[in-house]
């Protein structure tokens, strides 16, 4: 191992076979922790008294928040493998070791 790798990577190497974009945290969340948002979004449209214009936006608002949320995570997540671990992450570019 060439000394540039031992400082950057502390002697850690890739995961191999569970990586990716879905695994145990990825069901946990949308599972288990979300459930809440779900039961909103429910009673949004089953509720009374029901406004669609009301409904339309909040369902807008939820899904552009979650959008720029998870844009923003997948590219710092691409800027940090680029800068510190030399190369795009995983499920960009080929599997680790």
């Amino acid at each position: 191992m060439s000394l540039a790798s031992t400082l950057l990577y502390h002697g850690y190497d890739g995961t191999s076979g569970f990586t990716g974009f879905v695994n145990e945290g990825t069901w946990v969340i949308f599972a288990l922790i979300l459930v809440p948002v779900y039961i909103m979004l429910i009673a949004w449209f089953v509720g009374k008294p029901r406004d669609v214009k009301s409904q339309v936006l909040g369902v807008t608002y939820l899904v552009g928040l979650t959008t720029m949320m998870w844009g923003g995570m997948f590219v710092i997540t691409m800027l940090i493998g680029v800068l510190f671990y030399g190369g795009m992450p995983e499920p960009i570019t080929q599997p680790g070791p």
